[in-house]
């Protein structure tokens, strides 16, 4: 599963049903990274649901493309310049960039997509807390500035070494999307030796051998919100229809893998051609504690509040609610 950058993309038929309104645009941008707290994404793609609700709204003339992205600056730069209409994040991105667009487009979640964990594994021995790192050590996150993994990193660093001391630990950062940063840490004297991931690489990482340090449930005191799906305030007000099309698709997405497990294992081993873990091992990840499919905000604002204490958002929102669209606000989050 290499970064294909704009690489994957699925077309429509243009037939219609009974009489069709007019298009608010003609295509439809969606992107999604690596791993298996994607799925939902994966079933509004391979189920074809954001064909099937657009066509009941009369807009089957719309195409849809699917995008993979190596990271959050990929997604953020493609949402801002206008080329990507959603896409799965997780919170450090949105909160960056739904506090550069406020008061302009305004980029907002509709709802969460996944509370899942993410584990800093090492194969150095020697690694049992953070305090043990050296200058010899190199930690691979998805991204150096906005991925989910940098700020826990920054949060867990706070707890260790106190208060303006969140960042002790980045010069030892290397930028690499999950799957590479997995390749790297799994190959004996690259430099990397160190990997804060999700699953499935960090199954594959303990077959290996490696050792967990910590995680992020144990940052933060419990599952937390990991993923987001989010378009924009301006998309939304231009293309309604749209809009509410590819939403009621994510509502279906979210049913169809929570609702047969075993289904959902077999789509991720097909359409990530997982080779290392069998459909049990996947069957058994997306139903474990650390992997729940909701639209549910979970210890949302409380990484938030870091973000803001710490000057990675100017903003500081009263709530998680100012993070989502109104679609979302009845939803019992934190």
């Amino acid at each position: 599963m290499r970064h294909r950058g704009w690489a994957l993309a699925v077309s429509i038929a243009t037939s219609t049903v009974g009489s069709p309104v007019q298009a608010e645009v003609n295509e439809v941008v969606l992107g999604a990274q690596y791993g298996a707290v994607y799925l939902p994404a994966m079933a509004m793609e391979s189920q074809r649901l954001v064909e099937k609700h657009l066509l009941a709204n009369g807009l089957a003339t719309v195409k849809v493309t699917w995008v993979k992205l190596g990271g959050p600056a990929a997604i953020n730069d493609g949402i801002i310049s206008g080329s990507l209409h959603f896409a799965c994040q997780g919170v450090p991105s949105l909160a960056v960039i739904w506090d550069h667009t406020k008061g302009g487009i305004g980029v907002k979640a509709l709802g969460a997509i996944a509370s899942n964990n993410n584990w800093l594994n090492t194969r150095n021995p020697n690694i049992r807390s953070l305090k043990d790192f050296t200058e010899t050590d190199r930690i691979a996150v998805p991204s150096l500035k906005v991925a989910a993994q940098t700020i826990l990193m920054h949060i867990a660093a706070e707890q260790v070494w106190g208060v303006g001391n969140h960042t002790k630990l980045d010069h030892l950062f290397v930028a690499l999307p999950n799957p590479e940063g997995m390749a790297a840490v799994l190959r004996d004297g690259h430099e990397v030796n160190t990997n804060f991931t999700t699953s499935p690489f960090h199954e594959i990482e303990m077959k290996a051998g490696l050792t967990t340090v910590t995680s992020a449930f144990e940052i933060m005191g419990g599952p937390t919100t990991g993923l987001t799906f989010t378009s924009s305030e301006a998309f939304r007000s231009d293309n309604r229809q749209v809009f509410a099309a590819v939403n009621d698709a994510f509502d279906e997405a979210l049913v169809w893998v929570n609702s047969d497990k075993r289904r959902a294992a077999k789509l991720y081993i097909e359409m990530a051609h997982e080779k290392k873990l069998s459909e049990d091992d996947i069957a058994a990840i997306i139903s474990s504690k650390d992997m729940e499919y909701t639209r549910v905000p979970s210890r949302f604002g409380q990484l938030i509040e870091f973000m803001y204490r710490t000057g990675y958002v100017k903003n500081k929102p009263a709530s998680w609610k100012e993070l989502f669209f109104e679609e979302a606000h009845g939803l019992p989050g934190s």
